[in-house]
């Protein structure tokens, strides 16, 4: 999903490209959504070898069988692969090389802390966010008691700390896209069957898509129009085709997407310096030394199931409470409910005081679709809050898309709007979420069918940017101007605000979507993954 919306009248499904050297090191789904790939497989990965084995040779039958594709051109299929803290370990890297990257990876997302701020625990228990039970799957990343600083206490465990142990290892995760299922199902099968001689086994398998409609837009299963809104890196050397300045809306710095590159605090990542063939750090006058994270990414991972039918019950519940609709003298009903949660309607376009925000026509990718759906107009994503619905009369203060991204909807007054919506952008995070499950016949009566998203998120830093969005906003019980209340969408058993004039409508929403499993991985360059494969 790239910088516009993800449909078929946007075939490479992004708006920014990489020049040379770096698009043919970067991995291709930094910058394309893949679009016209729409069948895709993912599967987690994990490492049964014993010592005796080298760690890299796995890498090397990858790239016979599905060699990952770099962002420099389109392609008929692609191969895109992360890597866990605990799978780098478990392929020998060295702990002094480890301790390059960054905290938030090598600890694992279901560090103590890190569960707390992202809402998946609370206190002893998991939160009502979380499957019964707990995750089914991490990098069962082991509790790290060496502390970042120095002396007795630092080497001592904390007291609160919860180690969690679930049920399936992950070491890596390989997500191929194709054209259709039977090529992604085969592919997967001869790539599971490469791997496994090399004693890496596939230990879950979801075949995900993006799922276009019959306007060729993107749906997820609660049935809402998906990846509409991403942010477009910029950077005058290293994008090519820059223009002259960031979108005035939309821009970040590159480096808040690839690792080595200028961030949006002007400020540089820079990774452990290894050579050729020396599990050890180089020495930082070696000409030959590779930065490791250079050109590379991370990428958060959440398998997540939806309950659509708990959803549009819950929205039915709450519009029977909510008596007549002065707008229209009728009742309410569950499709305006739900569309107050997302912030759009149902087919994508952003709530507003009046109605909707009107459509904006977009150009045909070429001649060949000028008379085609695709010269339809879709919705418009160039919008702010400040000016026309400060108060949240048309998108609700606390909706999933205003709390995913605020824009300049924070400001207090008008010589706010500018910095704060820079300050939105410093947070933003690219997402390369796809389906799994088949679409509910009948939103209202659950099936019994698992069906929900794999959650992929690409940044540069998972704390500014995936883990402060999740604590800060979406699960910040005071974000706003709001009190008691989360994001209606992720959040847990919550008060929900629906601006109202002479004052605001106040129900209670439950949760209908939840963790399964997921954890922090490293996109590695392809020049990375070339000096990974000699371990």
């Amino acid at each position: 999903m790239g910088g516009r919306p993800v449909s078929e009248r946007n075939l490479d499904g992004s708006s920014w490209k990489l020049a040379e050297p770096h698009a043919h090191q970067v991995q291709g789904m930094v910058v394309s959504g893949f679009s016209h790939l729409p069948i895709s497989q993912t599967l987690l990965l994990r490492f049964d070898w014993d010592k005796t084995v080298r760690g890299g040779a796995w890498l090397e039958a990858l790239a016979e069988i599905a060699p990952v594709t770099p962002a420099d051109g389109k392609q008929d299929s692609s191969a895109s692969l992360g890597i866990t803290a605990t799978g780098l370990k478990k392929m020998g890297l060295s702990d002094e090389i480890l301790a390059g990257f960054s905290q938030p990876f090598r600890e694992g997302m279901f560090q103590t802390d890190r569960m707390r701020r992202l809402n998946d625990r609370v206190g002893t228990q998991w939160s009502e966010c979380v499957i019964d039970g707990g995750p089914l799957w991490s990098a069962n990343t082991p509790p790290d008691n060496s502390g970042e600083g120095s002396g007795l206490l630092a080497s001592l465990p904390r007291r609160d700390s919860v180690r969690v142990v679930t049920e399936l290892t992950v070491h890596a995760i390989l997500i191929i896209h194709c054209t259709d299922a039977p090529e992604a199902t085969t592919w997967a099968k001869e790539t599971a069957a490469v791997l496994k001689r090399c004693d890496v086994n596939v230990v879950r398998a979801k075949e995900t898509t993006l799922g276009f409609d019959d306007e060729g837009m993107v749906r997820e299963h609660f049935g809402f129009v998906d990846g509409l809104s991403q942010p477009i890196p910029w950077d005058e050397e290293a994008v090519r085709d820059a223009p002259p300045a960031p979108d005035p809306i939309h821009g970040i710095a590159l480096g808040d997407v690839v690792l080595g590159h200028t961030d949006g605090h002007h400020e540089t990542t820079t990774g452990p310096l290894v050579v050729p063939g020396n599990n050890a750090l180089a020495d930082p006058d070696d000409p030959s030394a590779l930065d490791l994270l250079f050109n590379g990414s991370y990428l958060v991972v959440r398998e997540l199931r939806q309950d659509v039918a708990g959803f549009w019950n819950d929205a039915e519940r709450i519009a029977r409470t909510m008596g007549t609709n002065p707008a229209t003298g009728g009742q309410f009903d569950g499709n305006w409910v739900g569309e107050r949660v997302i912030g759009r309607s149902m087919e994508g376009d952003v709530l507003r005081p009046d109605g909707v925000l009107p459509r904006k026509p977009v150009s045909p990718p070429n001649e060949a679709h000028a008379a085609s759906s695709e010269t339809k107009p879709v919705p418009d994503n160039e919008f702010l809050y400040w000016d026309d619905d400060r108060a949240g009369l048309g998108c609700p203060l606390g909706s999933h898309i205003r709390r995913g991204n605020p824009r300049d909807g924070l400001a207090t007054k008008p010589s706010q709007t500018k910095s704060l919506l820079a300050s939105s952008n410093r947070h933003r995070i690219i997402r390369r979420a796809r389906k799994f499950g088949p679409y509910i016949e009948d939103r209202m009566v659950d099936d019994g069918v698992e069906r929900g998203l794999i959650f992929a998120v690409i940044n540069a830093d998972i704390e500014r940017q995936f883990e402060f969005v999740q604590q800060s906003w979406m699960m910040s019980p005071s974000f706003h101007t709001l009190f008691d209340e989360t994001d209606p969408l992720l959040g847990p058993k919550s008060n929900f605000s629906i601006g109202a004039e002479p004052v605001r409508r106040r129900v209670t929403i439950h949760n209908h979507t939840k963790l399964a499993g997921g954890d922090y991985f490293f996109l590695p360059s392809l020049p990375a993954l070339e000096w990974l494969s000699g371990l």
